[in-house]
């Protein structure tokens, strides 16, 4: 089998060649490469000890040497080359207590996670694949190298990353690794959450983030994301539903577009379901404040995930708006762009689509039909400039104190109330006009300002 490999990554093995060590490109390149996918990163295992390398490069990085890694900079890009190794004893289920470099291939690729991850490459020798991980990627499976139960008591994240890779290749899991991943999901609870939150951020942004429902049937969930099991044990006993919350959630998640906010948003638009279901007397299931319940339970995992604020506000607001449904006049579709944001309108679009594929056929023509017209009334808006802001209304605070208005927290309640106005009357949007009703303002009570 012939890899294309960059040149500055053919540079560097064939160096640590001629300086008589062995060397190839190893791990998701090589897996990348066989499956058709542009690898992201080129990893190289060597022979050669840490400081051999360094001897060898004249520009290097001391990446994590106690490790064996050495960061070898090439034409402005940065490569790393790490010696063969042993993983020691894993004390914590996420470390090493110890590395002990070894002067053997096999060893070294008997320490990796997966099967199709633990083959390498040269040009001079080929595809070394001790593990059979060709044959696993052509079934179309992931499977850990050597017995599953050890694999993921060396790291328990790997279990995460099982399913996640799952998502991302379109793979099923190999029954005996998937047995022990249900065995051991509770090692879970060891590993930080900046890790679990890599790990789901990319299962959601796969081709398949269904696979979610691999990590809820193998115990995953119920240790990193608890609240998901709630919503897959609620039932929806609503015309406008055919499974539970869990599942709609799912359907929902791949009917969106590969987008980390809107994947996120589409996994907790509905999480406040549960807390707030209701049955009436017809035994028909009713979820009233479940969008402010699930902002609450989004901004709960959100922060517990380490996840940053710009992306947290915007997942918050996008499930906090998910059931808005204005009428479809200019007047309300104005009032919705305000309370939105116009920056999200266009992703709160996306998300109310995907809610609407993921119900039960009820109304749904009707409905995506009404999601079109709000779009459409919107583009109108502006197309002709309408105001939706306050930084879009023709008058700002400078301008009232100019027209003789005091500093201070009347200037916002009148700013507002002009606001509200020119959303209601857009032609109203003029200097001249809101500083006349400015002033009719200040001249009235004050409770009769807003």
């Amino acid at each position: 089998m012939q890899i294309s490999m960059p040149e500055n990554v053919r540079k560097i093995i064939e160096k640590l060649e001629e300086a008589g060590f062995e060397a190839y490109a190893v791990g998701g390149c090589i897996r990348d490469s066989i499956l058709g996918r542009r690898p992201n990163d080129w990893d190289i295992t060597t022979s050669a000890r840490p400081l051999e390398i360094k001897a060898l490069f004249r520009r290097t990085v001391d990446t994590g040497l106690q490790h064996g890694t050495v960061t070898v900079l090439l034409g402005g890009e940065g490569y790393e080359v790490t010696t063969y190794r042993i993983d020691g004893e894993y004390e914590d289920g996420r470390h090493p207590k110890e590395v002990v470099f070894t002067s053997n291939l096999t060893e070294d690729l008997r320490r990796r996670d997966f099967t199709i991850n633990a083959m390498a490459y040269s040009e001079r020798d080929g595809l070394v694949d001790v593990f059979d991980g060709m044959g696993d990627i052509e079934k179309g499976v992931i499977r850990c190298v050597g017995n599953a139960e050890e694999r993921f008591t060396e790291d328990a994240l790997r279990m995460l990353r099982a399913v996640r890779f799952s998502a991302q290749l379109g793979f099923s899991i190999e029954e005996s690794t998937r047995e022990a991943i249900a065995k051991l999901a509770g090692n879970l609870s060891k590993i930080s959450a900046e890790r679990i939150q890599a790990e789901m951020t990319k299962l959601l942004m796969s081709p398949h983030p269904e696979e979610l429902r691999t990590a809820y049937e193998t115990g995953i969930t119920a240790v990193i994301l608890p609240e998901f099991d709630r919503m897959m044990g609620t039932e929806q006993h609503t015309p406008h539903h055919f499974c539970t919350v869990g599942e709609h959630t799912l359907w929902a998640l791949i009917n969106v577009r590969a987008d980390k906010v809107l994947r996120l948003a589409m996994l907790f638009h509905d999480m406040g379901k549960p807390a707030v279901r209701a049955a009436d007397e017809k035994g028909q299931d009713h979820f009233i404040g479940h969008p402010e319940e699930s902002v609450r339970v989004a901004n709960e995992v959100l922060h517990r995930w380490k996840f940053d604020n710009d992306t947290i506000n915007k997942v918050k607001c996008l499930v906090r708006f998910h059931d808005l449904r204005p009428a479809l006049t200019p007047r309300s579709v104005r009032r919705m762009a305000h309370k939105v944001g116009g920056a999200m309108m266009p992703l709160l679009f996306e998300v109310q689509r995907a809610d609407i594929l993921a119900q039960s056929g009820c109304r749904r023509e009707e409905k995506l039909h009404s999601l079109e017209m709000v779009g459409r009334i919107y583009e109108e808006v502006l197309e002709k400039g309408q105001c939706l802001s306050m930084k879009e209304l023709a008058v700002s605070g400078k301008d009232l104190i100019a027209d003789g208005m005091e500093p201070g927290k009347e200037i916002g309640r009148v700013l507002e109330a002009l606001l509200n106005d020119v959303l209601e009357e857009p032609e109203h949007n003029t200097k001249e006009y809101l500083l006349t009703y400015s002033r009719e303002l200040r001249n009235s009570p004050a409770t009769n300002i807003i």
